[in-house]
């Protein structure tokens, strides 16, 4: 009997703490971009089940080269692809996928043009960004 309350109570003690962390988790994650007198937004969805991180991004900016999200001390994370392109997926670890879900501000967004390499960008927030007149 009593092994039986120990596991019981290991399992309601691994299910409460899947369910905080779900609350903690944000899947949905947007960025609103701004510098070199120009602005956009990003909206992010990660799909940990599978490691993929997928985006799309709404700019003006013309000559964009590539993006990549840094931690705010601007240690690279994860490239959005080999090359910029508006909407598409890319392979992610779960330990980053993991991070990025859980804190989001902790994370930026660097849009990089041919004359400014990261000058363009945002910090993550968890929910979708809308373009507002800036």
């Amino acid at each position: 009997m009593t092994k039986a309350l120990v596991c019981a109570a290991a399992v309601v003690g691994a299910v409460a703490a899947a369910a905080a962390r779900a609350d903690t988790m944000h899947p949905t994650l947007g960025a609103k971009l701004a510098g070199m007198g120009e602005h956009g937004i990003v909206n992010l969805q990660s799909m940990s089940t599978a490691g993929k991180l997928c985006w799309t991004f709404t700019l003006a900016t013309k000559g964009v080269t590539g993006a990549s999200i840094h931690d705010t001390a601007g240690m690279l994370v994860t490239r959005l692809g080999p090359a910029y392109t508006g909407k598409g997926c890319t392979k992610v670890s779960m330990t980053a996928l993991d991070r990025l879900e859980s804190k989001p501000a902790a994370y930026v967004v660097w849009v990089d043009t041919k004359g400014h390499p990261g000058e363009l960008k945002g910090k993550l927030f968890a929910g979708m960004a809308h373009m507002s007149h800036m």
